[in-house]
């Protein structure tokens, strides 16, 4: 198929349906404070309303790999897009909190599949070459739904409202399901496999796959929970600033995690000529994250827009660790092996998100507003997580020794073994092979240790040089 057409009818079509997705999950923070007066919702009302969202997503993920494996992204995908569309319509006519989280959870079984959907059909029909810089695109053209939701958002909402708003992207849900089941392509060609040994469970039983989720879990995850909903209190309530700066810092991050998909996808493919691996890019941009968030906790002298910027960044970084993940087993299971990981994310975002809320009640609320102790407490929290994902990622793993040993010796073989006038025997041998390896293994972990020691010693004393002014 030529470029132009994959790009027409494979990309853009779930690009449209992504963007959709993302004014969905980030117009929360800019309705959150009209919907608090009108219905008299709490902090954690707020937190379960907008992460009722994840637990629709979090319930669809498992099935959806497999339908999408089975039936392929167009007729699943296509389908879904109705379901948002409907909950759009649920949501804008819904006057109790019951309501509200019936329609965002049909909008959140809705919008489930569009990110596998996309990531398959590009594993399906891109070159490999080319898999992780449309993979980066697809969340970059989505990511436009971001930054729509934030200040072109603003006005249409104190024109029109909310509950219009809300029609408005039922309607645009219902076109785009119109629009793929119209013009993407059925791998007819390229048939998809209805059986493989690789299951789910062999997919949560791999080694690979466990040092890498926990760190994109609970990173990405938190990213999403903070741009979500919690940036937005964060901002006006312990920043003290006014609505008008509060959007511009989430446009602000909507523009970072448009610009990071395309970016870490487009230094994937091509730190990978260069022998460098997507893992250890992955690694770095999280410790970037966590490092800014560690800043915005301590609240250190560095531009609030910068800090959040990075935290959406981290957000983006999904492309990477999706990417990763795929490599480890057959393209025939990579709507399954990405939704085995998306489901990760999505639990975490969610737990993040509604503990927030639940925890941050705990403070006692002073002139409506909780205290900057509250926010700092949550988020040092998620940010110690992090560091222990971190250390679990970069931990070595030592490879099992795989020397053979004879039988214990006896004493004449051990006279044979160490007889001036005998060769070496076997025994010898492999304990002498058994004693270098695990020198070589003790000398790897030294030297990771003696590398993590080093790093972290030169985190602290920049970090120090930035809260001194230096």
């Amino acid at each position: 198929m030529p470029r132009w057409r994959l790009v027409v009818c494979v990309l853009l079509p779930f690009a449209a349906a992504y963007y959709v997705s993302y004014v969905f999950w980030l117009i929360s923070p800019l309705i959150s404070g009209t919907l608090a007066r009108e219905l008299s919702l709490s902090s954690s009302d707020l937190g379960l309303l907008s992460s009722s969202y994840f637990v629709a997503l979090m319930a669809a993920q498992l099935p959806v790999g497999a339908l999408i494996d089975r039936h392929g992204p167009r007729q699943v995908q296509g389908f879904c897009l109705m379901v948002a569309a409907a909950g759009a319509v649920v949501f804008a006519r819904g006057d109790t909190l019951a309501v509200l989280i019936l329609g965002r959870i049909m909008i959140g079984l809705g919008v489930a599949t569009i990110l596998i959907a996309g990531l398959k059909s590009i594993a399906i029909w891109f070159p490999q070459s080319h898999v992780a810089t449309a993979n980066g695109l697809l969340l970059s053209l989505g990511a436009l739904g971001a930054i729509t939701a934030t200040e072109p958002a603003g006005p249409l909402i104190d024109v029109f409202g909310w509950r219009l708003v809300y029609l408005g992207l039922a309607a645009a849900a219902a076109i785009y399901a119109v629009v793929i089941f119209a013009i993407v392509p059925e791998p007819g060609r390229k048939p998809l496999r209805r059986e493989s040994s690789v299951t789910l469970h062999v997919i949560y039983a791999d080694r690979r796959f466990w040092k890498l989720a926990p760190l994109s879990a609970a990173c990405v995850g938190t990213a999403w929970a903070m741009q979500g909903l919690w940036a937005a209190p964060w901002l006006s309530e312990v920043e003290a600033f006014d609505r008008q700066t509060v959007i511009r810092h989430l446009f602000v991050m909507a523009v970072a995690l448009g610009v990071g998909a395309t970016l870490f996808g487009f230094l994937s493919d091509r730190l990978r000529r260069f022998g460098v691996a997507a893992e250890s890019l992955f690694g770095c941009i999280a410790l970037i994250s966590i490092t800014s968030e560690l800043s915005i906790v301590l609240r250190w002298p560095i531009p609030s827009y910068l800090c959040w910027a990075v935290v959406a960044l981290m957000g983006a970084s999904g492309v990477l660790s999706h990417t990763i993940v795929a490599s480890y087993f057959p393209k025939e299971v990579s709507g399954r092996a990405n939704t085995a990981l998306h489901f990760l994310h999505l639990g975490a975002a969610f737990v993040v998100q509604w503990a927030t809320g639940a925890i941050v009640d705990l403070w006692q609320v002073r002139n409506a507003v909780h205290p900057a102790l509250a926010y700092q407490a949550v988020f040092a929290v998620n940010v110690a997580l992090q560091v222990a994902a971190m250390i679990w990622f970069v931990w070595p793993e030592t490879e099992r020794l795989s020397v053979q040993f004879p039988p214990a010796p006896t004493p004449a073989l051990l006279w044979q073994a160490f007889s001036p006038q005998s060769p070496i025997s076997p025994y010898y041998d492999a304990r002498r092979e058994w004693i270098l390896q695990l020198a070589a293994a003790r000398a790897h972990r030294a030297n990771w240790r003696l590398a993590a020691l080093g790093s972290s010693s030169l985190l602290v004393v920049l970090m120090s040089l930035v809260v001194h002014g230096y």
